[in-house]
């Protein structure tokens, strides 16, 4: 499936049909493919993050301008923050046939999702990321976001 093409799309209709679009300059969207390799927040920058498993959305999540710990590495050490991808996926039952443990949390992650971001200009504000952050999460619904009991499924 080509995720970039249609994330490109899903911000450009979404920004515009709210009447503050942006333009293909003030963002990228940088697709660092299975096996990847976490990339820095450029300063300026802002970020949405996707981490896909098997065409599964693990995670999505966002990181301001200063907050480039969160946008690099913390989801690769269960015990780096709260709520990272790498202590989801050790704390899920369903991922028990993989053996993840939190030393080889961060290695599985790398080795076995796809990665795929979206730098944005810090210029376009906070809220466009956000509401970038919260239209992927809408259209596809990650497996580690929000609690169970509040999904529709």
């Amino acid at each position: 499936m080509d995720y970039c093409d249609e994330f490109d799309r899903i911000i450009t209709e979404i920004t515009k049909l709210l009447d503050h679009p942006i333009t293909k300059n003030e963002y990228e969207i940088i697709d660092r493919g299975i096996p990847h390799t976490p990339g820095t927040l450029p300063n300026g920058k802002m970020g949405v993050y996707t981490f896909i498993y098997e065409d599964e959305f693990l995670k999505i999540g966002k990181a301001g301008p200063r907050s480039n710990a969160r946008f690099q590495s913390q989801h690769y050490n269960a015990g780096s923050a709260k709520s990272t991808l790498a202590a989801s996926l050790i704390n899920d039952t369903r991922m028990s046939d993989y053996a993840i443990t939190e030393e080889n949390a961060g290695d599985w992650i790398k080795a076995n999702t796809r990665r795929i971001d979206v730098i944005l200009d810090k210029s376009v504000g906070i809220f466009t990321l956000e509401l970038i952050e919260a239209a992927l999460h809408y259209k596809y619904e990650p497996r580690y976001e929000g609690f169970t009991t509040q999904r529709k499924n």
